[in-house]
């Protein structure tokens, strides 16, 4: 009726340590992303598509690390590692669906990118408040009915040897190393779902940014090419990090997965990616730092 959370329980003596960085990330990404979402809908400067979907972002990046860090905090302060089956398969179904909106705004936020540096002159016309509304809508609510029907499939199995999940949270990866039988079924279904939530807006995020440089090397100026690609550079770090851990993570044959490479590669794109996107937006941004400088001196 339960699983067991083996999480960072090999390091003994460094408990209270891991426990104060959880929490102290925790905090950055709380602070940082809030800071952007506050000031992307205050500021008149930042009413602008890219700020909308950053907004968005942000308010999706928050969800996404509470579904797992608290848990992660809870049980290195009370030692209690235990967590039932139906509480594992909703925070399993969660992070599947929240992981596909991260996936999806990625790409629509690319999408905004290439209209922007190689559509100008009909941008407003073809990223208005209507389709942006509707895309982000979209990336918010289709993984839910494909993601609970994963969730379902992967908790239809059987759990007869083991209850101990090698991980700090549950993932797909370690609950389907604890079934016994077939999983053929259930392993091909993730990497079908990965392909089209994943891979495919990854295809689409690598086409855009395709056209965008080229059309960046057309641009006349220096000047030009380097304020156009200081609005990218970020969005394509963010990219790299998410689908980069992600795909090494859900798209490997279940012989080759181990403990300690999976939670390393999770912590990637559960934890370092969401600390960083704030940093990475904002330091790397003129405008959202005119606007937290506006924020701060307001205050």
């Amino acid at each position: 009726m339960q699983f067991v959370l083996v999480g960072f329980s090999d390091f003994p003596n460094l408990q209270e340590f891991l426990f104060a960085v959880f929490f102290i990330v925790y905090i950055i990404i709380l602070i940082g992303n809030f800071l952007i979402i506050v000031v992307s809908s205050m500021d008149p400067a930042l009413k602008k598509p890219m700020y909308f979907f950053l907004a968005h972002f942000s308010s999706l990046e928050i969800c996404y690390v509470s579904v797992t860090i608290p848990r992660i905090l809870y049980n290195i302060e009370t030692q209690n590692r235990c967590i039932s089956v139906m509480s594992c398969a909703t925070q399993l179904c969660f992070f599947l669906i929240f992981g596909t909106t991260e996936s999806l705004l990625l790409a629509i936020m690319a999408y905004d990118r290439y209209v922007a540096i190689c559509n100008p002159l009909h941008y407003i016309l073809i990223i208005n408040p209507t389709k942006c509304t509707h895309m982000a809508v979209f990336s918010w609510l289709s993984g839910i009915p494909v993601q609970i029907g994963v969730t379902c499939q992967i908790f239809s199995l059987h759990f007869c040897s083991s209850n101990k999940i090698d991980h700090f949270f549950c993932d797909v990866p370690p609950i389907l190393k604890l079934a016994c039988g077939d999983t053929s079924v259930q392993e091909l279904s993730v990497y079908v779902v990965d392909t089209v939530v994943a891979e495919l807006p990854f295809i689409l995020v690598l086409a855009s940014y395709s056209k965008i440089m080229v059309t960046l090397l057309r641009l006349p100026t220096a000047k030009g090419r380097a304020k156009a690609f200081s609005t990218c550079s970020s969005h394509l770090m963010v990219v790299i990090l998410f689908y980069g851990s992600g795909t090494v993570t859900y798209m490997r044959p279940k012989s080759m997965h181990s403990p300690g490479t999976d939670k390393l590669l999770s912590l990637f794109y559960t934890t370092v990616t969401p600390m960083f996107n704030p940093l990475i937006y904002s330091l790397r941004n003129k405008e959202v730092i005119a606007a937290l400088k506006m924020l701060f001196l307001k205050s």
